[in-house]
């Protein structure tokens, strides 16, 4: 493990499995504080957005301690942002998965921003889209890192991003956008300059899970 002691921000925001995140990055090294303070979330070494349940209301949550401008403010100093599971989704323009999972075929809720796309229910003859299933890592991958190919992650989600929108030349950097499928193809991690994220929960994938926050942690410092 590594031996770094990154200070990293949880953001309690009313959503998310904060005890079982916190103690996975205390387990790769991590000092961690569990805060909806907006000063401590800003000034922190690394921040952390978990998410569970509706984009909707992890939206509403996250406005309610300032998060689109945290992780905005964050993003533009360079300094580190992990988004898990719906803490990925609101990283996107928009999605459409409403209060207690109702599905609107309209515009939808906005998102962060962050990245381009929609998150939408997913393509799969059976949902939600809940145990393990494998990743196709994106080339040159930092999260992935040392890893073997048919390695397993945790997904629980019904919804997620289909397709990415916009072309490399549009970026400074192109991001490193890696897939799982479920039906049909989905974004299941992006690593974007400070900015990265995962659909599925590292905090609940075992030992692989507990390398790629070892990976970030070490990428962070």
């Amino acid at each position: 493990m590594t031996t770094k002691a990154t200070r990293v921000a949880l953001l309690d925001y009313g959503s998310g499995n904060l005890r079982s995140a916190q103690r996975a990055l205390e387990k790769v090294g991590a000092t961690v504080d569990l805060t909806s303070d907006a000063r401590t979330a800003t000034e922190a070494e690394a921040l952390v957005v978990p998410g569970v349940g509706a984009f909707a209301a992890c939206m509403q949550g996250l406005a309610e301690v300032k998060g689109p401008r945290i992780i905005g403010e964050r993003l533009a100093g360079s300094r580190p942002v992990l988004g898990i599971c719906v803490g990925m989704q609101v990283m996107f323009d928009r999605g459409l998965e409403f209060a207690d999972g109702e599905h609107v075929e309209s515009t939808g809720v906005a998102g962060c921003g962050e990245w381009p796309g929609v998150v939408e229910r997913l393509e799969a003859p059976v949902l939600p889209h809940m145990g393990w299933n494998t990743v196709d890592a994106a080339p040159d991958t930092v999260l992935f890192d040392g890893m073997a190919a048919d390695e397993r992650f945790y997904f629980v989600h019904s919804y997620g991003v289909r397709s990415w929108e916009m072309e490399p030349s549009e970026y400074l950097r192109a991001p490193l956008v890696t897939w799982a499928t479920h039906g049909s193809p989905f974004v299941a991690a992006v690593e974007n300059g400070p900015l990265s994220a995962t659909q599925f929960h590292p905090e609940k994938s075992g030992d692989a899970g507990l390398h790629l926050l070892e990976n970030w942690i070490r990428s962070v410092g």
